[in-house]
């Protein structure tokens, strides 16, 4: 397994690059090792402020007590914390900026997944295109509310999901041909490698205050996998 990629830590909490593939906390089941998991090995107990799904990457904060831990947790329930994606979705969306606001409930057909439904919670996506790359767009997100799968459903309403969803996409892969015209596959290859097989969304800043007031600004690095996309 890659090794962990810590951002930044203190007696009180810490913040990591998580890589995608991995689950942010324990399932239901306890049969998959979570980041959660491989922290409480190191540091013995920590707490869990929020989450990532578990094939995104990017900033994951904990907590290292329990009172930073109802601090933090209030800041990001009180839309205190803030949060950009970066993300790359199939096609371009109009306008090249845009605020979502769609609310979102549980699917009751299908189990850990949501919908856009009037009856659900708000939930408030701003968008921003940063790059046309062939099919596909780069983009940034911000989110106001922190929903489950909130940027996944969004995009998906706005018919431009993100780029290998597997549940609210296609999840087909990304290849190099579909990017770079007049592509020719190598002579040692008889099948093309995909350059991306997984959601093609990466959490890479965090921003919010301490009790004393001093301003934290994380960013996590693109993973490999994403930069060469």
């Amino acid at each position: 397994m890659t090794p962990l990629e810590l951002l930044a830590e203190n007696e009180e909490w810490l913040a990591l690059n998580k890589p995608a593939g991995l689950l942010s906390i324990p399932d239901r089941e306890g049969k998959e090792i979570s980041l959660k998991t491989l922290l409480q090995q190191t540091y013995g107990s920590v707490f869990t402020v929020h989450r990532l799904d578990k094939d995104t990457s990017g900033i994951l904060l904990f907590a290292r007590n329990e009172d930073m831990h109802r601090y933090l947790s209030s800041l990001f329930e009180n839309r205190l914390a803030e949060k950009w994606y970066w993300g790359l979705v199939k096609g371009l969306p109009q306008p090249a900026t845009l605020l979502l606001n769609s609310p979102l409930l549980e699917n009751p057909a299908k189990r850990g997944t949501m919908k856009i439904h009037a009856k659900g919670k708000p939930a408030l996506t701003y968008y921003e295109v940063v790059e046309k790359l062939g099919p596909y767009t780069w983009m940034q997100f911000k989110l106001v509310t922190g929903r489950l799968h909130q940027i996944r459903v969004h995009m998906q309403g706005a018919g431009h999901p993100i780029a290998c969803d597997p549940i609210y996409g296609d999840g087909q892969p990304i290849y190099l041909s579909s990017l770079k015209k007049n592509f020719k596959l190598s002579l040692q290859d008889e099948t093309e490698r995909p350059l991306l097989q997984r959601l093609a969304l990466h959490a890479h800043r965090l921003e919010f205050s301490l009790p004393d007031g001093k301003r934290i600004q994380l960013e996590a690095p693109l993973p490999k996998d994403l930069a060469a996309t």
